[in-house]
């Protein structure tokens, strides 16, 4: 879902002095060259603070971070903003959920030793949101306007090895937002140094070629490796590279080598084709990696060397058939996401990434595309683990930084798009790039002229994938931007589908937007106003599967579409979560969206179960609404179920209610006058009985914790997701409970965030209180640098406390 509003801002705040140079995340460090984390322990002022770029200025007393770091979730839920933006359009405040966000300035003293003189060193920023600049000693590096594009900043000259190196970030996030985005610098930051003589940044490409994919299990590979690697002294540099390929259990396989002499303060590209044989092949049942050694060594001395994972497969998308992986058609299960989670923003630990992965995974998810922007480097190597197939998408339509790209912009730079692909490019997941979203002059030959120019930047860069863009508009244009797409993404629009199929028989489409509907978990009521149902008066949309935003339809009205057309290479859900932001319908108190299958906290809503009934090859069988209905006692109650089993049936309080055949990508329903007690749902899927019960619960009188992980590291970054549960005396949760839930942590560990999935909750995601949201709520508990046992004690007036404990080594 995007915002259709526009940003009316030059390319004045994107300074040319930034080195635009990365290595690829799935690229790991060895002991020739040394990576250093600078996450913890900054200084940080919220405000404008100029006098600190002077390096003896006293930070004593700015608080004390860590990173990732956002800011503006911090702040308190204000209906009106105090600090209004000259740049950003009057209702982006509503759309960024309420949180005023200002300037602010972070400091850190950062540690470089005597023994880097010599070297060359650069610092790395994976994100910072937004507007950023950079001092360094006093010195200005450059700036940054992106929030998500990594940058990069050779501070050889700069720096005072074994001496006082005092570092300033300014961050200015007023000047750019669709929804929420947060403030701050989110990412990690490292320092890198490496020998005068070293592979570039972003210089090393990893392309497998596989000419016939067989069975698609395994097949004969060629790797070619191409590597890039700079002589920065004043000296010729006698040079020898070797590739060598090992297995996931460390067994080389295969290697190559050769030399040349590398001129002094210039750089040279290595071209390598390595036969493997037999290769096995990445896909998500079996995300096979490799790893590619490459070292370099002059005169007989190694002086750098890296390691990059990679995994071999073969993608193919058809006009007529859709998309084959390893020469096996293969429909694309995917969804949207945002980067921020409940208590936490944007300020995502790595360790919530593979969370959150891992419940998509369990309902069938195959595939992400990362909308609107280039995401967390560790969340991609994530997804080449885990085996989620990706489209990797850039924020903007040519060299701007406004929303809505007028037909004028140019696509020259390409600095951004360029940044994402160098990074990303050995990235296995990765099946597409998406050079943009949702613009309005999508049928003008204007942006097919500029997306001809930034197809063909992405094709020199890495020639292995196809590119795509999002669209909502301008599918009747021959002249558009469909006509210099490689494969077509349509946004919502499915009655477009044969038209678009029609027009450009030769392009392979692909739905990269469908539902968008909107429900709250956990809410049945079905009054209506305008085309929604619901609550309005709390802000709450009802969590049957019968209202969607605007453009959007509900769930069975936007995967049937695509999943009957054989041409259709799959869809992309939206969304995954709910996010803060974009609240419609609604405008104050609700401060996040309601699009997602599941809410904020990552607790499932009823459509999640749609969704994994149709994407498994597992029983399921999910009945809903609770049947807590004090007061509507003989009053018709809608029953419904999401299933994959071929007949259901309903009993209520041991009557049964009749069975229902299964219509595929369909729910069941029954009305029952309800009576409290107990009904169950029974089907049957390939011969194993199936079922699913609600029971009328008693009054709240327990607290329940779960943690996902008890067993933690104590690293400063690990850490569980604890859910809580409010239960009745029987030990069943109370689905209509909203107890408020006070938590105390003791041991080597913190809170670092707290949530319940309510979309007009204004208590702080930061805190050690939280309402349950019918039911349920989260903490999120995070490690320091110490072992021991840490416990978490959850207690509320008139219930039973309770208390888990986790173990950090």
């Amino acid at each position: 879902m995007r915002l259709y509003k526009l940003l009316k801002q030059p390319l004045r705040f994107l300074s040319l002095s930034i080195l635009c140079l990365t290595m690829s995340s799935n690229v790991l460090a060895t002991p020739n060259r040394t990576e250093v984390s600078l996450d913890r322990n900054w200084r940080f002022h919220l405000g404008e603070a100029q006098e600190a770029i002077n390096p003896s200025y006293d930070d004593s007393n700015w608080r004390l971070v860590d990173l990732p770091h956002d800011y503006a979730v911090e702040g308190n839920f204000i209906e009106e903003s105090p600090n209004s933006s000259p740049y950003l359009a009057k209702d982006w405040y509503w759309l960024h959920g309420f949180l005023p966000v200002q300037p602010a300035v972070y400091r850190k003293e950062i540690d470089i030793p005597a023994g880097a003189e010599g070297k060359k060193l650069w610092l790395e920023f994976n994100g910072v949101c937004s507007n950023s600049t950079y001092w360094l000693n006093g010195k200005k590096m450059g700036t940054q306007f992106s929030g998500y594009t990594r940058s990069r900043f050779d501070i050889t000259a700069q720096a005072n090895p074994g001496g006082r190196n005092i570092l300033v970030v300014q961050v200015d996030p007023r000047y750019d937002g669709w929804w929420y985005e947060g403030a701050g610098i989110y990412r990690h930051v490292n320092l890198i140094t490496v020998d005068p003589v070293h592979i570039i940044p972003d210089g090393l490409f990893v392309a497998p070629e596989i000419k016939d994919p067989g069975e698609g299990i395994t097949a004969d590979s060629t790797i070619r490796v191409e590597t890039a690697v700079a002589n920065d002294t004043n000296q010729v540099a006698k040079t020898k590279i070797c590739n060598e390929i090992f297995d996931a259990e460390g067994n080389k396989l295969a290697d190559q080598a050769s030399e040349d002499i590398i001129a002094a303060s210039t750089s040279f590209k290595f071209a390598h084709r390595i036969a493997l044989p037999q290769a096995k092949l990445w896909s998500p049942e079996s995300p096979y990696l490799y790893t590619l050694k490459t070292t370099i060594s002059v005169s007989g001395k190694v002086v750098d060397q890296v390691t990059t994972k990679f995994g071999v497969r073969h993608i193919r998308f058809d006009a007529e058939k859709g998309f084959f992986l390893n020469g096996k058609h293969l429909v694309l299960r995917g969804v949207n996401m945002h980067q921020d989670h409940a208590g936490v923003g944007t300020a995502m630990p790595d360790r919530l990434f593979t969370w959150r992965l891992e419940r998509l995974r369990e309902m069938g998810c195959n595939a992400i595309r990362m909308s609107h922007n280039p995401v967390e480097p560790f969340l991609m190597d994530e997804c080449d683990r885990m085996g989620f197939l990706v489209i990797a998408e850039n924020r903007h339509l040519g060299d701007t930084y406004v929303d809505q790209a007028p037909v004028s912009t140019p696509a020259i730079e390409h600095r951004d798009l360029s940044l994402l692909v160098l990074r990303d490019r050995n990235h296995p997941s990765i099946i597409l790039w998406s050079l943009c979203n949702e613009q309005w002059i999508s049928g003008s030959a204007e942006a097919a002229a500029i997306i001809r120019a930034m197809r063909t930047r992405v094709h020199k860069l890495d020639p292995t994938r196809p590119v795509t863009a999002a669209l909502n508009c301008g599918f009747d244009s021959l002249d558009g931007m469909i006509s210099e797409l490689d494969v077509v993404g349509i946004n919502y629009n499915p009655w477009s589908y044969d038209q678009v199929h029609t027009l450009f028989p030769d392009k392979p489409l692909l739905a990269s937007e469908i539902a968008s509907e909107i429900c709250t978990r956990g809410i049945y009521s079905t009054d209506n106003w305008e085309d929604y149902y619901g609550d309005k008066d709390r802000g709450y949309v009802s969590a049957y599967s019968i209202t969607a935003g605007p453009a959007g339809q509900t769930v069975e009205k936007a995967w049937p579409p695509v999943i009957s057309r054989e041409n259709f290479a799959g869809a992309f859900v939206w969304a995954a979560f709910d996010y803060k932001g974009e609240p419609r319908p609604f405008s104050w108190p609700v401060i996040n969206c309601h699009y997602g299958f599941m809410d904020i906290c990552g607790f499932p809503k009823d459509s999640y179960y749609y969704y994994k009934s149709w994407w498994t090859q597992e029983p399921v069988l999910h009945l809903f609404p609770h049947w807590n209905w004090e007061g509507k006692e003989g009053k018709e109650i809608s029953v419904w179920v999401h299933s994959n089993c071929g007949e259901v049936e309903l009993f209520l309080n041991g009557k049964s209610l009749g069975k229902k055949k299964t219509n595929p990508y369909h729910h069941l329903e029954w009305k029952v006058k309800y009576a409290p007690g107990k009904i169950i749902a029974k089907g049957t899927y390939n011969g194993q009985t199936v079922e699913d019960t609600r029971e009328t619960t008693g009054e709240p009188f327990q607290i329940r914790l779960i943690a996902d992980r008890s067993e933690l590291t104590a690293d400063y970054e690990d850490l569980s997701v604890v859910t809580v549960e409010v239960l009745d005396a029987q030990g069943r949760i109370v689905p209509i409970a909203q107890n408020k839930i006070q938590f105390k942590l003791s041991g080597p560990a913190r809170i670092i965030g707290v949530g319940n999935g309510n979309p007009s909750c204004l208590e702080p995601d930061k805190g050690d209180s939280r309402s349950v949201f019918n039911g349920l709520a989260q903490v999120i508990i995070q490690t320091n640098d110490e072992g021991g046992t840490i416990t978490l004690d959850a207690q509320s007036p008139g219930l039973k406390s309770a208390s888990v404990q986790l173990h950090s080594k």
